[in-house]
């Protein structure tokens, strides 16, 4: 079998889950010629491109090589892989979670009247070049007085797998500060979940993961007394594992 007929094969076996594939034609257009060089590697050269839908894309240009195909079937196979949108690397996915946690906090206890989001999800957190985050969207929010602990509501309002519970059900308590809490938490419990886990880590990333899992489950109680503050959420986030509790089932 030459190289071709291998590579070939090889990427028979992702099915539905083979890569998408353009023609030289559509290559040089998306590139413009190539003539936005990225960078150069061991085995090529990237150009930056664009896809007609708008999305940026880095190509790579393979180098003549003496191998059976084996280095281009790998990178495709360790693509294959990481292609999820939210992967990022641990401490990242700390940092971002660690300023919005801040921001939050500014919302709820730094401003001369409280501000409730109640639409807190990845769609309205924006990160710069340096992934800082900026909380976005202040469509739905509420005023809140600092004296008072709940604020009065119509009708549910936010994105559903997001929404505090006493949010949809009155009877659970009164919708406060704590419902964006609860957002957090399962903005971040989904977003940790989303990246591979079944990579295998240790030492520093380790625990990062476990706290911002930890964290986040103590974010999501179903009782809102129960939730952790966003001040609180900074100090466990901030502090070691070891003096975190684990929280109860939700």
């Amino acid at each position: 079998m030459n190289d071709n007929a291998r590579i070939e094969a090889f990427i028979m076996k992702f099915g539905s889950f083979a890569p998408k594939r353009y023609s030289y034609g559509e290559i040089k257009k998306m590139t413009n010629q190539f003539n936005d060089k990225l960078g150069q590697g061991g085995f090529g050269s990237v150009y930056k491109g664009k896809l007609p839908d708008g999305r940026l894309v880095a190509v790579k240009s393979l180098n003549e090589t003496k191998s059976n195909g084996e280095d281009f079937m790998n990178e495709v196979a360790s693509i294959s892989r990481t292609s999820h949108v939210n992967i990022l690397e641990w401490k990242t996915l700390y940092d971002i979670a660690l300023g919005i946690a801040r921001g939050l906090e500014y919302l709820h206890q730094g401003c001369n009247t409280r501000i409730l989001h109640f639409d807190i999800k990845p769609h309205n957190v924006l990160l710069d070049e340096n992934f800082c985050p900026k909380i976005s969207d202040f469509g739905l929010s509420k005023l809140c007085e600092r004296k008072k602990s709940v604020v009065s509501m119509t009708g549910a309002r936010g994105t559903a797998g997001y929404i505090a519970p006493e949010v949809f059900f009155r009877n659970l308590g009164g919708v406060s500060h704590k419902s964006d809490v609860y957002s957090y938490g399962m903005m971040h419990l989904d977003q940790s979940m989303n990246l591979n886990l079944n990579e295998e880590i240790e030492g520093e990333e380790e625990e990062i993961t476990r706290k911002l899992i930890a964290v986040s489950l103590w974010c999501i109680q179903t009782n809102s007394l129960d939730r952790p503050s966003m001040t609180r959420v900074i100090e466990m986030l901030q502090g070691s594992l070891q003096s975190l509790e684990l929280p109860p089932r939700p």
